[in-house]
């Protein structure tokens, strides 16, 4: 089994929580600041982005805390996946950014590319039974 060794199920736990709350505060901060992230997705093309950005806050609420929770892993990590495939190449598309705005792009397009391996490493889990979780289906 995965978390045989001792403290894993710990380790996974804390993985979980760390994941999971940055998550699900990156998609508070959809509500708390919509009004900017708005504009800064109808400034990226992005369209109806009033209905986008609470979409996909709520997605990524939903599934930070369906990962913290260990409730339908599949589901949670997956949203989490979804997200982070549309948004990395449009909402940081270094390689039109501004000479001025290029590293900064860059640097988080590159941060979006390793939290998506994190979804992934989730979701390639979301089949096994997760120790200290509610395990509930999916």
């Amino acid at each position: 089994m995965v978390f045989d060794s001792a403290g894993a199920g710990v380790v996974f736990l804390l993985a979980r929580v760390l994941f999971g709350g940055v998550m699900a505060f990156t998609g508070l901060n959809h509500f708390l600041d919509a009004e900017g992230m708005i504009g800064y997705a109808q400034a990226k093309g992005i369209p109806a982005a009033s209905l986008g950005v609470p979409f996909s806050g709520g997605m990524l609420i939903a599934g930070g805390l369906g990962l913290i929770l260990g409730v339908y892993p599949t589901i949670a990590a997956g949203a989490i996946a979804v997200f982070l495939v549309g948004a990395t190449p449009t909402m940081h598309d270094f390689w039109n950014a501004p000479e001025d705005q290029r590293q900064g792009e860059f640097n988080n397009f590159l941060k979006n590319v390793a939290l998506l391996g994190g979804a992934l490493v989730f979701l390639a889990l979301a089949s096994s039974a997760w120790p200290l979780a509610a395990n509930v289906g999916l």
